[in-house]
């Protein structure tokens, strides 16, 4: 999942909501530097409420990914986004189409939100703004016991960006794309991929049900 699908269930509780990004904001400070369920898990019935929040958006995006990504739905999508992207990247048969696929997933399920209810991109930004970065820090720093200095310049670069409205418009989405893809490593993709990407939109939305629905009775999203 990305940042606001992880989010979305728990906007009513801000510092939990905002505390799902933990883990993506770890990497890219520091890969090495991972917020692990089981460190977490140790702090979910701590005196700070505040390091109890943080602890249960760090295990809420654990968790999350686990079943998302192992969802018959999303493996299905996956690969056929793949097969596609290989399509229209003739001799590309390495690791790029299908990791492609799965960023893209992610980012056109946050673009479905915002569509359907700007108001709740509007939210999560709102709480975004309203949290202390500096108490995210420190609640990180006892959870993972590897400190670090440079989250809230991570976290409030986020905030100013407000990227995840891009997701909605198909130029946009691709310069996105190409950043994740460039940060990983991977030749940047065409800009004729843009004429795929409604083609791939509407493949992800017709089994957006399906992705976001837990293999248990949980059902964390408004439509579930």
């Amino acid at each position: 999942m990305n940042f606001l699908s992880h989010a979305v269930p728990y906007l009513d509780s801000p510092l939990l909501a905002v505390s799902t990004g933990i883990p993506d904001w770890l990497r890219v400070i520091d890969r090495k530097n991972r917020a692990r369920g089981r460190l977490a898990r140790e702090f979910l019935n701590s005196d700070d409420a505040d390091l109890r929040a943080v602890a249960g958006g760090i295990i809420r995006h654990i968790e999350d990914d686990q079943w998302f990504h192992g969802t018959e739905a999303f493996v299905d999508t996956n690969m056929r986004l793949a097969v596609e992207l290989r399509e229209w990247l003739p001799g590309d048969a390495g690791f790029r189409p299908t990791f492609v696929g799965h960023i893209l997933i992610e980012m056109l399920l946050d673009s479905f939100w915002i569509r359907d209810d700007r108001g709740i991109a509007d939210r999560y930004y709102g709480a975004v703004d309203g949290v202390r970065f500096e108490t995210i820090e420190r609640c990180v720093n006892t959870i993972t016991g590897k400190p670090t200095d440079r989250l809230p310049e991570v976290i409030k670069r986020f905030a100013e960006a407000r990227f995840l409205y891009d997701y909605l418009d198909y130029d946009k989405l691709l310069v996105r794309l190409n950043q994740v893809v460039k940060r990983v490593g991977l030749t940047p993709l065409p800009e004729e991929l843009r004429d795929w990407l409604p083609r791939a939109k509407k493949l992800v939305e017709s089994r957006r049900r399906e992705l976001l629905l837990p293999p248990s009775d949980h059902r964390p999203f408004p439509f579930s």
